[in-house]
């Protein structure tokens, strides 16, 4: 591999594919039950609030089947 010659500001993260390490990382620590609980409630939470503006908002998007009835204002009415 090309190697420059000049000096390079930073040059370990250009060389930082060449190092291995040997020291592994600590294992992950398992979540507790209150940890998995609180992340299913936060889930559930935000799904049920996803389906309930889809459900209240479908009336809102749906668009209706008699277009016969305009919507004008009250004071139209009288002219």
């Amino acid at each position: 591999m090309f190697r420059r010659r000049e000096p390079v500001p930073f040059a370990f993260i250009a060389e930082a594919d060449q190092f291995r390490s040997n020291v592994a990382p600590p294992p992950r620590e398992r979540p507790s039950a209150g940890q998995i609980t609180g992340r299913w409630l936060i889930g559930l939470t935000v799904i049920a609030g996803i389906a309930g503006s889809l459900i209240l908002g479908m009336p809102a998007l749906s668009q209706d089947q008699s277009p016969a009835q305009t919507q004008g204002s009250q004071a139209s009415d009288g002219r």
